[in-house]
């Protein structure tokens, strides 16, 4: 990256040792049981790749598409993986901050601290969700040599072992079916990425469309961070109890036209979030015999939460809207099923135009009056 006097604006080696040093440590397991856990969670995505694959109908029988690698990985490899991947896509828009804060009043002393600071909240940010997170699709994942991607650089699937455990044990259900019940969730994704070749590419243009509009001076974007701050504490002054009160650090920081952006994002996420959650509980009760408790008591702890702190870092980052995403998507897709079938469903994944808008998410026979019944007259 561009740099100046060698500064970058974010430090992305203090923010993997911060995230590191910060993360909790895992639940207690032998290491002969660590290695049983890792085996079990590789023969799972193998075998939820077929059970997806059939349910779903997106990848035509006898076709190959693009093969991604998985990975099981602890939390601080999860750290690393994240750190690459942000850096990656942050890429151009840090660079044209870079340059607005080379000529700018005072640049040199955001060069000096500014890279560090940012460096160390990331960090603290990677350390809380570093231990929640049980599997994710990297899509924009460059590879390394730690971290395999895909020949292309088209993304990779991450299964987070210690939270896995620490989950079941926390639930209290069958081990083997819960590590097959998140398989099948994180292998839809990798399916939703590998079965829709332009849906990668589309959701990054939207991204950088998102990132080209924010305001790159510097000092604002500090601004903005520090009344996020104020927000988190309930530090806010007097008189300005308005909506950015309730509001994500995502939505502090957008402009008017981030907002139809990240209205069409929110979209996009929700299907793909609520399409996951819709699969693996159509394949679950063929091959997870639990699923049903296992899915009551993970919902009860979507819902109950954790600490006041957490929830409101939850909410700071915008946490509490992908629960909404879950929730609302699920909805669409299995109304949309209902209605149409597997078939008439997957027509969502012809091209971006026949994505949902965030409207439609909220009213699938609307999407459905659009994309079916404009096609038949």
């Amino acid at each position: 990256m561009t740099s100046i006097g060698g500064a970058e604006m974010v430090d992305w080696n203090l923010a993997v040792a911060t995230a590191t040093r910060l993360v909790r440590p895992g639940p207690d397991i032998s290491r002969e049981e660590a290695r049983e856990v890792v085996a079990e969670l590789r023969r799972h995505a193998k075998s939820a790749e077929e059970h997806v694959r059939s349910f779903t109908r997106m990848i035509p029988e006898g076709s190959e598409p693009e093969d991604t690698p998985v990975l099981v990985v602890d939390r601080a490899g999860w750290i690393r993986a994240n750190v690459a991947g942000f850096r990656e896509l942050l890429r151009p828009l840090l660079e044209k901050m870079q340059d607005r804060r080379g000529s700018s009043p005072g640049g040199a002393v955001l060069g000096a601290v500014g890279g560090k600071v940012t460096g160390v909240e990331l960090g603290m940010l990677l350390s809380f969700l570093a231990s929640r997170v049980l599997g994710q699709y990297e899509t924009f994942a460059p590879a390394g040599r730690d971290l395999p991607g895909s020949a292309d650089g088209g993304g990779r699937l991450l299964l987070v072992a210690p939270n896995i455990v620490h989950v079941e044990r926390e639930l209290d259900v069958d081990p083997h079916d819960f590590r097959l019940w998140v398989a099948l969730h994180e292998e839809t994704h990798r399916t939703q990425f590998t079965g829709v070749p332009w849906l990668r590419d589309h959701l990054q243009g939207e991204i950088q469309s998102f990132l080209d509009e924010t305001d790159v001076d510097p000092m604002t974007v500090l601004e903005r961070l520090r009344e996020a701050a104020q927000s988190l504490a309930g530090g806010r002054p007097e008189g300005e109890d308005g909506e950015d009160g309730g509001r994500s650090l995502v939505e502090i920081v957008q402009t008017p036209a981030q907002r139809e952006i990240l209205g069409r994002l929110t979209a996009v996420m929700s299907l793909l979030e609520g399409h996951a959650d819709y699969v693996m509980d159509g394949v679950g009760p063929e091959v997870v015999s639990s699923v049903a408790e296992i899915r009551e008591k993970f919902q009860q702890r979507r819902a109950r939460g954790a600490s006041r702190l957490d929830q409101a870092l939850r909410k700071l980052l915008g946490l509490d809207a992908k629960l909404r995403q879950y929730r609302d998507g699920e909805r669409f897709v299995r109304a949309v099923v209902d209605e149409v079938g597997m078939d008439g469903f997957n027509r969502v994944w012809t091209s971006p135009n026949t994505l949902p808008t965030k409207a439609e998410i909220a009213a699938p026979a609307d999407w459905i009056a659009r994309v079916h019944r404009k096609a038949e007259s």
